[in-house]
């Protein structure tokens, strides 16, 4: 495995298949510098199961099995625990003025407890004080 690794939202995985989503030129430019960079992308299952659901909807089923296939090829997918998702929920509780969703929630408490970053486009996770990259060139 890699030396470094972000963990991917759905933002940034569904604008890279989708052509006209208004974040398809970064994604493709970003996933082209975490892989020049050698940094691996991990994908928590529920943001899996989120992005494919998208795919399956806006782009239909051929485009969603392709994208399946691909990313479980390229990234690494980690399994939240039952201790994750109760912690997201409390997360949720304490900012329940804001609309974030448990896909994300639970993303937030993965990349903290394994020490990542998050490669997303959502602000919902800066709220949080969840870490996150951004693309920088060597």
């Amino acid at each position: 495995m890699r030396a470094r690794v972000v963990l991917a939202d759905t933002g940034p995985l569904y604008a890279a298949v989708d052509p006209d989503d208004q974040y398809h030129a970064r994604a493709r430019a970003e996933l082209d510098l975490l892989a020049r960079q050698e940094i691996g992308v991990a994908v928590a299952y529920p943001t899996f199961a989120e992005a494919y659901t998208l795919v399956l909807y806006r782009l239909g089923s051929r485009r969603a099995v392709r994208f399946g296939q691909e990313l479980l090829a390229g990234a690494a997918l980690l399994n939240p625990s039952l201790q994750d998702y109760r912690q997201a929920l409390a997360r949720l509780g304490a900012h329940a003025d804001l609309p974030m969703s448990l896909f994300d929630a639970v993303a937030s408490v993965l990349a903290e407890r394994l020490h990542l970053e998050v490669w997303t486009y959502d602000e919902h996770f800066r709220v949080l004080g969840t870490p996150l990259w951004r693309p920088r060139e060597k």
